[in-house]
């Protein structure tokens, strides 16, 4: 149901009653069932395209899975400085990007899945130097967006549960009488390239990992992080490192992440083509959940253990987790911190958190997961939350600001998209996103994969280090094969 509060409601009522009527087209086409992935090869060469797969496969988070194809417009900041389809804009890029959505209404509940088109991309770490004064002692990486994100008219969306795919299509931008005929024209471009066969994509090459620091260098820097937690300054900082291998001729992006997804599949897997930059994510991490009734979820996690072969020992370290003080504390701190930030967006009483200290098993990790949820203030939309919220507090620590200066004080290298997040935000208002963890970036230079974890007072630098290892395994032998 479609509250009258809801930013979408009242967006569609300020454009008066014929623009409303027109809001919910929606061009949708159910098409003959095919697998994602094979999908996904029809397009896999793409410049810009957006594949959130959802490839746990049983996990209640993975019943849908998107390509979003050919952006009509193109949102990026980079060196603080904001452009929309090669245009240099004002503005910050929070508001560039409320600001085109709100041209692009279109009412919830006329799609059969949940997301129906809209703005779909990554929102880089050190984004949220456009929303607080910290330091920046780390130089940006040329070429490489604090933010990209495309909006999209026309997706493929697939129920796998059902073994059901649509083609949806919502004519955009035309605002006009040609909207529909533009719906329908750009459906048949898309059935068409679907229909007319594979992209090759040559085999993955191998890659060969240096990190940005030596065991003891990182131990190092948690110790210093310990000692910042012991004269007050913070309860928890999330520190992390990065792995970086030179880019072998050939490498494509795609046969990247089909390497990853079949390692380590995850509910929040997904693949973005932004022009000279990809991302191939395995998450298992939401981050933001916004229903068209302004309903807040978020899943932070804190607190790992790695997977055994012999079920009894994979047992026995779910068990360990469970029982871990430190573990738990780590989790409830950030359970905290998420609770604040939601309440700075969220309805007077409606901050909750139904699960706490729940355990998640993926392909490589168990993780300690908690729930907190909430609802959206009247007035406001999907961005306002993102500006309250952004970086997840999972990836930076309590309290955050004070935890992220200290990450960049100690940290060995800019994070750039990695813990960020991915997130597509419908034209009906409704969001979902994912903290950018178990991911590799691609650049015209190299390949990143990073991995960290929460740093609390009982900490031991040696473990930290360990879990590290334990986190970015899958990451590191992606050219391995499964």
């Amino acid at each position: 149901m479609l509250r009258e509060s809801s930013p979408v409601f009242r967006r569609l009522a300020l454009m008066g009653a014929e623009a409303y009527e027109g809001a919910p087209m929606l061009h949708i086409e159910d098409i003959p069932w095919r697998p994602p992935s094979e999908a996904f090869r029809s397009f896999a060469g793409d410049a810009r395209l957006a594949w959130l797969d959802s490839a746990a496969l049983g996990d209640p988070r993975s019943r849908f899975s998107y390509l979003c194809l050919e952006p009509f417009s193109v949102l990026e900041a980079e060196g603080g400085v904001l452009r929309l389809d090669g245009v240099v804009q004002p503005g910050d890029p929070f508001a560039l990007l409320a600001r085109q959505l709100a041209r692009f209404p279109l009412a919830p509940g006329v799609a059969p899945v949940p997301f129906l088109g809209g703005a779909v991309g990554y929102l880089g770490y050190e984004l949220g130097h456009w929303l607080e004064r910290l330091p920046a002692r780390h130089p940006a990486v040329a070429g490489l967006p604090d933010m990209a994100i495309g909006l999209h008219d026309v997706i493929l969306a697939f129920d796998t549960w059902e073994e059901r795919c649509w083609l949806l299509s919502s004519g955009f931008p035309d605002l006009g009488e040609g909207r529909e005929r533009r719906a329908r024209l750009r459906a048949a471009q898309i059935r068409a390239r679907l229909d007319g066969g594979r992209v090759p994509l040559a085999s993955l090459p191998r890659l060969g990992w240096t990190p940005d620091l030596t065991s003891g260098e990182y131990e190092a820097r948690v110790a210093r992080v310990l000692g910042y937690i012991r004269a007050g300054d913070i309860f928890q900082a999330n520190v992390t490192m990065a792995h970086r291998a030179r880019r072998p001729p050939g490498l494509a992006p795609a046969a990247l992440y089909l390497a990853l997804r079949e390692r380590s599949p995850a509910p929040f897997s997904a693949f973005l083509a932004c022009g000279e930059v990809a991302i191939a994510s395995a998450s298992p991490e939401r981050f933001l959940k916004l229903d068209v009734g302004g309903g807040i979820e978020t899943r932070p996690i804190k607190g790992t253990r790695p997977r055994r072969a012999d079920p009894a020992a994979d047992r026995a370290e779910v068990t360990a987790l469970v029982a871990s003080e430190k573990d738990r504390a780590e989790n409830l701190m950030i359970v905290d911190l998420m609770r604040n930030d939601l309440g700075r967006v969220a309805e007077t009483g409606s901050v909750r958190v139904p699960e706490l200290f729940t355990v998640e098993s993926f392909a490589a990790v168990h993780h300690l997961v908690s729930a907190v949820e909430a609802r959206l203030r009247p007035g406001l939309g999907p961005v306002d939350l993102l500006r309250a919220t952004f970086p997840g507090g999972s990836v930076t620590g309590a309290p955050k600001i004070r935890a992220m200066e200290i990450i960049d004080e100690v940290e060995a290298s800019r994070r750039g998209p990695y813990c960020g997040a991915i997130a597509w935000i419908g034209f009906d208002g409704a969001m979902d996103s994912s903290i950018i963890i178990r991911t590799l970036v691609v650049t015209p230079e190299e390949v990143v994969a990073q991995a960290g974890g929460g740093i609390v007072a009982d900490s031991d630098p040696a473990a930290e280090y360990e879990e590290h290892c334990v986190k970015i395994r899958a990451l590191l032998t992606v050219d391995e094969g499964p």
